[in-house]
């Protein structure tokens, strides 16, 4: 769909929400969205398609009396409560995995905030190259860009940053007890339910692209997982006892994310480290780090100034960069 039919869908549903319960005429929608009326008509046989149900009265207009859970742009904009993040959307109902989409995207100079998102990941990726299950039209699994002002050696906080602000989102909307397991993934009862996956592109010891990566189980029930991720993984539905709408999550977690992702540029890491040593669910506990040098185990005691997990052995202080945990 090209960018004016984008347009007027968004502009056409967000009067239709605007307007509640009650119609709103064929005029005024012509008037307001600035399109003619067999436009419009032709935009809501869309809508219908897409599974929402549009009332039509003559003399009256139209009504809308249900919406589908759809992560679509002219869903989430109405909602979006940022400056930057999330004001360009590209969307697709299914594609192999995000990342890829955003990397061609941010290439070809696409704004910082910018956000792919999809109903459905057939290739999802994780961290260290495994495979992330995203089943259609039941979890958050979206890649956003950003152009970050650093040197190379503080990305790796970024997704510590990113994990920081995902866990606050969904605490706040959900009221779950979400952690953070170092260095990107987020769990409820040691479950595991959304990754970050933080990519980038640099130049001469500069950032210049970053594309952050997030898969979320939202209303995953347990016969969507494969056999050897159940047990591992869960989801928000599955522990809160109830669904959720993507579309609140995903603009709490934009605009959270904005937020922190503004201090961390302007207050450097500090601020980042405390937040998350707050939600970790590893401190105190002995863990072991499967490293490229061999395997570590320890106490995890916090994180150091560059973002670093810390070990403790004894009076020994040892700093994990890169490594798989085991708690």
């Amino acid at each position: 769909m090209d960018a004016l039919a984008n347009r007027i869908r968004e502009s056409l549903l967000a009067l239709l929400l605007e307007h509640g319960d009650s119609y709103v005429s064929g005029e005024e929608i012509s008037q307001r969205v600035n399109c003619s009326r067999t436009a419009i008509w032709k935009h809501i046989e869309e809508l219908r398609k897409e599974g929402y149900q549009i009332e039509a009265r003559p003399r009256s207009g139209y009504r809308l009396v249900y919406r589908p859970d759809r992560v679509a742009p002219e869903e989430i904009k109405p909602e979006l409560h940022t400056r930057r993040f999330g004001k360009e959307i590209r969307y697709w109902r299914q594609v192999a995995s995000t990342q890829p989409l955003a990397h061609e995207w941010a290439r070809e100079g696409a704004a910082e905030g910018s956000l792919v998102i999809t109903e459905e990941q057939t290739q999802g990726r994780g961290r260290l190259g495994r495979i992330w299950h995203s089943p259609p039209y039941s979890g958050i699994w979206m890649s956003l860009v950003l152009r970050p002002a650093i040197p190379l050696t503080q990305a790796p906080q970024l997704t510590l940053m990113a994990s920081v602000a995902v866990t606050r989102a969904l605490r706040r909307v959900t009221g779950l007890d979400i952690r953070i397991k170092w260095p990107n993934d987020l769990l409820i009862d040691g479950k595991k339910i959304c990754g970050i996956l933080t990519e980038l592109r640099g130049e001469q010891d500069q950032v210049q692209y970053v594309v952050l990566g997030m898969g979320i189980n939202v209303n995953v029930t347990p016969d969507f997982w494969p056999e050897e991720l159940k047990g591992k993984g869960t989801s928000l539905a599955i522990a809160g006892g109830r669904t959720y709408r993507r579309v609140e999550l995903i603009t709490a977690i934009l605009k959270e994310l904005e937020g922190i992702y503004e201090g961390f540029l302007t207050h450097g890491f500090e601020p980042i480290r405390i937040l998350w040593e707050e939600y970790a669910a590893m401190l105190g506990t002995t863990i072991r780090a499967h490293t490229p040098h061999g395997e570590v185990t320890g106490e995890a005691i916090g994180l150091d100034p560059t973002g670093a997990l810390i070990l403790r052995q004894g009076d020994t202080k040892i700093p994990i960069f890169s490594s798989d945990i085991d708690v």
